[in-house]
Formats: C-alpha cells, sequence, structure tokens
C-alpha cells in the first residue's frame, strides 16, 4: 500500500531532521566529534528517506 510507504518514507524524513538538528547543537557547541556523528546518522536516513520517498511515489503512480 503506497500509504505505508509514504509513511515510512516520513519517519525517515523526521529521523533525519532531528539528526540534523543534533549535529547543529553539538558543532555550535565544539564538540564536533558528537557533531560528525550525528550527521553521518542524518546523511544515512535521508538517503533511505529518498529511496523510501521514491518507492512511495511509484506506488502511487501505479495505483493511478
Amino acid at each position: 500500500m503506497a500509504k505505508d510507504e509514504h509513511n515510512k518514507a516520513a519517519e525517515h524524513h523526521e529521523t533525519a531532521a532531528k539528526a540534523h538538528r543534533s549535529a547543529a547543537e553539538h558543532h555550535g557547541k565544539g564538540d564536533h566529534a558528537k557533531g560528525k556523528e550525528h550527521a553521518a546518522s542524518a546523511k544515512q536516513h535521508s538517503q533511505t528517506a529518498h529511496q523510501q520517498s521514491d518507492a512511495a511515489h511509484s506506488k502511487s503512480q501505479q495505483q493511478k
């Protein structure tokens, strides 16, 4: 079901956003090691979100 795919993509987008904010916070405090860790996590979640978004879009198009 396309709705499930969209929900999965949204969850990854939200997790990526949280990790981005956390990375920015750590970098702002000068904790660059922790900032890089969160940035790497954000990147992974962003890539997964993109893949999920593509899958959701494809399923939505098939249901038309």
